[in-house]
């Protein structure tokens, strides 16, 4: 993603243990089932983006068989002048007309049910027929059928409706391949609210509740095939409301700009809507439509209010619109510069993410991780969040606040966070037991989820804690203050674990805390075991579920959290610019306090500079010839993947544990971070030490890109203190960082966590944002490298679609680290794999080019990031963002086996049975519910597979903050 994450253990007693793995959240999660072999059945899906001289051709190659394709050459032909250009995933070439295709060297086995992905660049003139056929291995391929296309043409998205009316849903459909549509089901979420089954499909909603809803129509064909609508998001009130069309307007200095009003429902007499500014701006006026008349005859018709914008103001108004007997409706209007077209841009998208129709929010005000429910990457489904998410909104609300003036909605994202994702004293109720020697007990981490559990072993030294009691001393509590990683929003699953409340049930409303990763490097998200951080042995077997992961004699009902520092660390970030641009606008105080809040969260995240177990940083080759640190030796000063706490819940007997990690990766490293920490005056840690450690770690983070950076210029994986998760000896030869092993896939393996690009965006546009607020050579020199190895491989076509890296390949290792020294890395390469179109990646790079242009006038970044902001902005918009269809062939897996050892034998909230027999999708039958669940269905029967278009939260605000960015910076 893409951004996918891991965590933690168990313990038993007074002592703990806690490993926990992390997924980036936004990376999918791709596999193949296990391989067999035969005959070759097969269906290819031909895909094309055209601009008039040259097209890409998209070629997924389905294996419709029972046995395994083991090597593949896929050939076909055109009719017209189609000439190669280049191709990935596969060999291409060219005879004639005709096209052949082989596998490369990591996709040759096509296991029964998956699919593969091809594709090339091609130019032409004249006609560009589609081929009319295609074999696989000399067989000919059928094509597969195409679900049918369903459009939601009612309501129109953002509609407010009164309690106790009628929404109407219409919707229209069309199948493919002489199929015909049998019945379209309406939705409200994942909610059945009723079903048509002859045209014109229509149903009257008149039960819906008070609040947002996201309506959609689902689509089924007389072959069995079915779709979903784009989700509609509609908002019913109490009562009758004056409504308009968007909640935020931009207005060019000495220009207008228009909104318009309605009626939710129909008045029994005239109502007359009187618009006027309430706060802000006063360079912001109404020149039109300032009093509005409805009828019982008009009233659902549009009228338009227009706002005009005096010649040099900037800032935002409120306008509010109001009518007698009527909830009022309000816009933000902001007036920027005529020429801040991207400033513009991100408030239309900020309207569109915040607008509560649109169904990216809770009702508390928490992001979703998307809004769309059924989603697997780390984040099992889609209304689960993550701390990155948090952070992303404090970014997003850091940037509005830089473009309007109004700081409130930043200071209040932090208290969101704060309230719902910190966990409170009543959350981790035994720290005053953690003993600072004795940090935790050992457990090993294993190769794959059937070694677990995993057993502790208390004779393994275990070094101390140097940070604990200068944090208490700072702060005046044992209370850890940093995110938990992951978070069941709507209590899908029913453990009911709010703040403040260890299994509260399924009856349960608002967010729960959950966990998932814990069963070592192999454990996908397809593998895992959902449970609850407060585990008082309501749910799960007879310990819950603890003995799924270490084996104990007995076990004490406990709590455990973990934190994604990536995550803490963005927090930091958005709040140095929040600190930043708030001064420039002369209101700085008003960001005060949670600039204050970031500094404390900044000393904690320093948990994530250490070793697991708190051992001497280097040259650890066995759990017990690996030296107990005895303090600061015990720190690599880099941002692992995580930190983790935990305790038990019996206040009167308890005992608490804390632990860091051993695995560092280069896509989680933040400089500006680093930076903010240890030079700004706002941002100064309040801890002895904490100013110091975090000056330490931005130069040792500069070091660490520079020692993983490849021969071409890409970042690699990383490195570890812990080879294999249990201070194993790594195979001879392995280079060092600091006496830590270079690690191609620090982490996690299925799939690498060194393959998505998203990790080379997101932390080269840290690198990039430190670069352009100091100058910093070394920062320079790592870019340099990168943004030109970047934009070798960046494609952008005439019509502004574009192609960029998507999975990365490696080979090599760096040479082993000499600070005096560095070596050229001559061994170490990188190969892009594929590409893709993925507009949250393409804005987070869009970002590293802006700053990076910003600061070294690269002409060439400037405009490629100008392209591809212009190129997702027309062709890739739709009512609720910007976002591209995927084609999902990692869905394979909801069929997957879940390990759970023979003997264990539970229950999930829902009664779902949790033994030997486990897979993914029975441990999460909820999903049988979804109106997206037909898509799976029919692909494990061995369908096409399905295609997704996905509205994640992360991806829409970086491509807002990418928007504001190019103004700040370019425009």
């Amino acid at each position: 993603m893409d951004p996918s994450r891991r965590r933690r253990r168990a313990r038993r007693l007074w002592t703990a243990v806690a490993a926990a793995l992390a997924l980036p959240f936004a990376m999918l999660s791709t596999s193949t089932t296990p391989a067999q072999a035969a005959g070759v059945q097969c269906n290819v899906d031909y895909k094309t983006n055209d601009w008039g001289s040259g097209f890409t051709a998209d070629l997924t190659l389905t294996n419709r068989g029972t046995d395994a394709i083991n090597g593949w050459t896929l050939t076909y032909s055109y009719a017209g002048n189609q000439k190669l250009s280049n191709g990935w995933n596969g060999s291409w070439a060219q005879s004639g007309q005709r096209i052949t295709v082989t596998n490369a060297s990591y996709n040759g086995t096509i296991a029964a049910g998956a699919a593969v992905s091809t594709g090339a660049q091609f130019t032409y003139s004249g006609a560009n027929a589609a081929p009319a056929s295609f074999s696989v291995n000399g067989t000919a391929c059928v094509g597969a059928h195409q679900p049918p296309v369903t459009v939601l043409t009612s309501p129109t998205a953002g509609a407010v409706y009164t309690q106790g009316d009628a929404v109407p849903l219409a919707a229209t459909a069309a199948a493919a391949d002489n199929a015909t549509i049998t019945k379209i089901e309406f939705y409200d979420d994942t909610t059945l609210l009723g079903t048509d089954t002859s045209a014109p499909y229509a149903l009257s909603a008149s039960g819906l509740s008070v609040g947002s809803h996201s309506l959609v129509a689902k689509a089924y064909d007389s072959l069995g095939a079915s779709a979903s609508s784009t989700p509609v998001g509609v908002t019913v009130a109490s009562g009758p409301a004056v409504v308009a069309s968007s909640n935020q307007l931009a207005v060019q200095q000495g220009k207008t700009g228009t909104y318009s009003l309605k009626l939710s429902t129909q008045p029994s007499a005239n109502v007359t809507v009187t618009t006027a500014r309430t706060t802000g701006n006063t360079g912001l006026t109404v020149t039109g439509g300032a009093s509005l008349t409805f009828t019982p005859s008009n009233w659902n018709t549009a009228q338009n209010v227009t706002i005009t914008a005096n010649a040099s103001g900037t800032g935002a108004a409120t306008f509010e619109s109001t009518a007698a007997g009527h909830a009022k409706a309000s816009v933000t209007a902001t007036e920027i510069p005529g020429a801040k077209t991207y400033d513009a841009r991100f408030l239309d998208l900020y309207g569109k993410i915040t607008n509560p129709a649109n169904g990216y929010f809770s009702p508390e005000g928490i992001p979703y991780h998307s809004v769309e429910t059924l989603i697997v990457e780390a984040p099992d489904q889609g209304h689960e969040t993550t701390s990155e998410a948090y952070s992303y909104l404090l970014w997003l609300q850091a940037m509005y606040g830089k473009i309007t003036g109004d700081w409130t909605k930043f200071n209040g994202a932090w208290d969101i966070m704060e309230k719902y994702m910190i966990p409170t004293h009543a959350d981790q109720p035994t720290n005053s037991f953690y003993n600072a020697s004795k940090p935790a007990t050992y457990a090993p981490e294993m190769d794959t989820p059937n070694e677990y559990p995993a057993k502790l072993d208390s004779g393994v030294s275990v070094g101390t804690d140097p940070i604990a009691g200068e944090l208490k001393s700072a702060y005046g509590t044992d209370d850890v203050y940093g995110m938990h990683w992951l978070q069941d929003v709507d209590n899908t699953y029913g453990y009911g674990n709010a703040p403040g409340k260890c299994e509260a049930g399924p009856a349960d409303t608002g967010p729960s805390y959950i966990n998932t990763f814990q069963r070592g490097a192999q454990e996908s998200v397809w593998e895992t075991v959902p449970q609850p951080t407060c585990d008082a042995f309501k749910y799960g077997g007879r310990n819950g579920y603890l003995d799924l992961f270490t084996g104990d004699s007995s076990y004490a009902k406990q709590w455990k959290f973990t934190d994604a520092p990536d995550a803490d660390a963005r927090a930091v970030q958005a709040a140095y610019w929040a600190d930043l641009w708030a001064k420039q606008q002369g209101k700085g105080g008003e960001v005060s306090t949670t600039v204050g809040k970031a500094a404390k969260m900044g000393d904690y995240l320093r948990y994530a500079m250490y070793d697991k177990y708190f051992k001497k940083v280097g040259n650890c080759t066995g759990p017990s010839s690996c030296p107990a640190g005895t303090g600061k030796d015990a720190s690599h000063y880099l941002l692992s993947w995580y930190y983790a706490w935990g305790g038990a819940t019996d206040t009167s007997a308890g005992w608490a544990w804390r632990i860091g990690s051993s695995h560092t990766h280069g896509g989680y490293q933040n400089p500006l971070a680093a930076y903010a920490l240890s030079n700004s005056a706002d941002l100064k840690p309040k801890s002895a030490n904490g100013q110091a450690d975090w000056a330490k770690s931005l130069g040792r983070q500069l070091e660490f890109y520079r020692w993983l950076q490849s021969s071409e210029g890409a970042i690699a994986g990383g490195a570890t203190n812990s080879w294999a998760g249990r201070y194993a000896t790594p195979p001879a030869g392995t280079s060092t960082f600091y006496g830590m092993y270079y690690d191609q896939q620090p982490v996690y393996h299925d799939p690498p966590s060194n393959q998505w690009f998203g990790f080379q965006a997101w932390s080269m546009e840290r690198v990039a944002e430190y670069y352009q607020q100091t100058g910093n050579a070394s920062a320079k020199a790592v870019l340099d490298k990168w943004v030109d190895w970047a934009l070798s491989k960046t494609t952008i076509n005439p019509d502004g679609t574009f192609r960029i890296p998507s999975t990365l390949q490696w080979s090599g290792q760096p040479d082993t680290w000499n600070a005096s020294s560095p070596g050229a890395n001559t061994g170490l390469h990188v190969t892009v794999a594929d590409y893709t179109d993925d507009v949250g990646v393409a804005a987070a790079y869009a970002k590293t080019l802006s700053y990076y242009a910003a600061k070294s006038g690269d002409t060439e970044a400037k405009t490629t990031a100008k392209a591809l902001l212009d190129g997702m902005w027309a062709n890739n918009q739709d009512a609720l963002g910007i976002a591209v269809p995927e084609t999902r062939t990692d869905y394979n897996r909801f069929n997957d086996s879940v390990y759970v050892p023979s003997g264990f034998s539970g229950t999930m909230p829902n009664g779902d049975a949790v033994n030997s027999s486990s897979t993914f999708a029975s441990l999460r039958s909820f999903y049988k519910n979804d109106p997206a669940w037909s898509k799976i269905q029919a692909y494990l029967a061995g369908g096409a597979a399905p295609v997704f278009t996905y509205h994640r939260f992360w991806a829409q605000a970086d491509i807002a903050l990418a928007m504001g960015s190019y103004a700040e910076l370019l425009e």
